[in-house]
């Protein structure tokens, strides 16, 4: 296996805050990582650093081969499949689902004089289907619910077969439902041998899909923990990194975690 992503000594800083301090991370072609922590702990900067929207202050960064100041970031970027909510807030409302998915072809977001062939929307159609939004295709993405958008995203990213999956916070702004459709798809996507190395953000260990691997814990820019799942959530590094004392459970491969309460004894 080669590494798809290559960090050492990776800092951002904006003026007088430091976004990310001295990280080292590395992350191999079959492995579905999920990046957990607090807000402001750094995910969504290194996730802009991953997929190459963002440039180091200091330190090496490697992404599929190339190194970040070295290579045209933007032969870099349609190798990598990315959604947020940045990403989708600039998608036209009045976009055909359809068109929103097989319009990453060409790296675009509304249609306009580009044309696909048959064979690009036979992909898209299969990509939704592949999501559980094969009934999208012909609505407006402006009247999807979040959960339906989230799919219709997922979908899109995954368009150009992408080296590299990065999903900045997909859960956020679900419900429950939504949530837990979100979490079976992209289990069903982890534990599939041909979908590409995977780099989920999320706050909740309860968004975490059976089939990730690996888990980096931050906490202000720093790493607390990282490596194989099942070393790295546990109560201690998570307690660490929200700072409260947390107890975790673990059923049918997914995690909870509430606070720990001491109960007065009489």
């Amino acid at each position: 296996m080669s590494a798809v992503i290559e960090c050492a000594g990776l800092t951002v800083r904006r003026g007088e805050a430091t976004l990310l301090d001295d990280v080292d991370w590395t992350v191999e072609e079959d492995e579905r990582w999920v990046l957990i922590g607090p807000n402001g702990a750094g995910k969504t900067t290194l996730l802009q650093v991953a997929s190459a929207q963002l440039h180091p202050t200091s330190g090496v960064t490697g992404i599929l081969g190339e190194v970040l100041g070295t290579v045209d970031v933007f032969d870099l970027r349609p190798r990598i499949g990315l959604t947020s909510a940045a990403l989708a807030d600039r998608i036209p409302r009045g976009e055909l689902v359809q068109d929103v998915v097989v319009s990453a072809s060409y790296g675009v977001l509304g249609r306009w004089r580009e044309e696909y062939d048959t064979l690009d929307h036979d992909r898209a159609a299969d990509l939704l289907r592949e999501v559980g939004a094969a009934h999208l295709v012909d609505r407006t993405f402006g009247t999807l619910s979040e959960g339906e958008r989230k799919r219709v995203q997922i979908a899109r990213a995954l368009m150009t077969d992408p080296e590299l999956l990065l999903l900045d916070e997909p859960a956020a702004g679900l419900d429950l439902g939504g949530r837990e459709d979100l979490v079976s798809t992209l289990s069903v996507l982890a534990l599939d041998p041909d979908s590409p190395a995977t780099v989920l953000v999320s706050h909740h260990v309860e968004e975490i899909p059976p089939g990730f691997t690996h888990a980096m814990m931050l906490r202000q820019g720093r790493v607390v923990a990282q490596g194989p799942l099942e070393r790295v959530v546990t109560e201690e590094a998570l307690s660490e990194t929200f700072q409260m004392p947390l107890r975790l459970s673990v059923e049918d491969g997914r995690y909870a975690a509430r606070r720990r309460t001491h109960r007065a004894t009489v």
